[in-house]
């Protein structure tokens, strides 16, 4: 138990970014998709109906949305994207801008494969894209948007008076460290600090094997720009229906609380119209795994505002 509120906050962004660092994605076997190149996105697209991006997190798989997308079937066509440089998938020829190409790569599917629209889902990374595409709703290609632990300045965690030019030098040193970390040594990084991702122990192995598959300067870049973009003065241009879900569980042992967690998680998101938070007791980090019917009640949701 931390003995002030300040260390608590000090270690909740910690782990929250360790988090975000070595999240990787561990894949059922899946069921038949078509797969497609567009871009340096790869897509499958499984069932029919109303459409339904699914953004998966940093290092992770697009099929961390697998299970998901199954228990939404019948009548929803699920877009599961694979991100460049995570997972095995090749990255880009250069990643610097890497969440500013990605969110111009999404726009273009979205204007391809959902003309009038789509509810977009993102975890972690991949909501931090969402939040991207839905303030910058171009062509109104956003519906709804459904926001799966995931906050709009990371660096807020522990400093809500931070700012990008005061943790721009300390985001360089993270990402020159990523790059140059060796890989002696990864796996048994990797390993213990799994269980803090996710409470299914079966998934662990797997976890680790998409780490290492992971292109490392992507993932540093990837990290650098999550902790030197603020979204927080975007968030009044989200005009959609916007859902939030957060964990606190994973974080309960180091002295937080469901209302302590729950107040960071407002603080950032104070600027949203309309914003419908949801915090899991249960889950830690990948939700659509710890606390399915939580991210599923929430598609359906949004789907059901269409």
């Amino acid at each position: 138990m931390f003995r002030t509120a300040k260390t608590a906050l000090a270690a909740l962004a910690s782990t929250f970014t360790a988090l975000l660092a070595l999240q990787v994605q561990a894949a059922a076997a899946p069921a038949a998709a078509a797969t497609q190149q567009r871009q340096d996105l790869l897509l499958s697209v499984r069932g029919e109906g109303r459409p339904v991006l699914m953004i998966p997190g940093l290092n992770s798989a697009a099929s961390v949305w697998d299970e998901t997308c199954t228990r939404l079937q019948p009548g929803v066509r699920c877009l599961m994207v694979q991100l460049p440089g995570f997972a095995g998938q090749a990255p880009l020829a250069s990643p610097e801008g890497f969440l500013e190409q990605i969110k111009g790569q999404l726009q273009t599917l979205l204007k391809q494969e959902a003309p009038q629209g789509a509810t977009v889902v993102g975890h972690s990374l991949g909501g931090v894209l969402g939040l991207m595409l839905a303030a910058d709703n171009a062509g109104a290609s956003v519906r709804q948007l459904v926001v799966v632990d995931s906050l709009p300045f990371l660096p807020g965690i522990q400093n809500p008076a931070a700012t990008v030019e005061q943790v721009k030098p300390m985001a360089e040193g993270m990402r020159t460290g990523m790059r140059n970390a060796p890989s002696e040594g990864l796996r048994a990084q990797l390993t213990p600090m799994m269980a803090g991702m996710t409470r299914a122990p079966e998934r662990v192995e797997t976890l680790v094997q998409w780490g290492l598959a992971s292109d490392r300067p992507t993932t540093a870049q990837a990290m650098y720009e999550l902790w030197t973009t603020d979204l927080r003065p975007l968030l009044p241009r989200i005009q959609v229906p916007t859902t939030v879900l957060g964990s606190w569980a994973a974080y309960e042992r180091m002295g937080s609380t469901q209302a302590s967690t729950r107040a960071i998680f407002a603080r950032q998101y104070a600027g949203l119209p309309g914003l419908d938070l949801q915090m899991s007791a249960q889950g830690y980090h990948f939700l659509m795994w710890d606390d399915a019917s939580l991210v599923l009640g929430a598609v359906k949701k949004a789907l059901a505002a269409n």
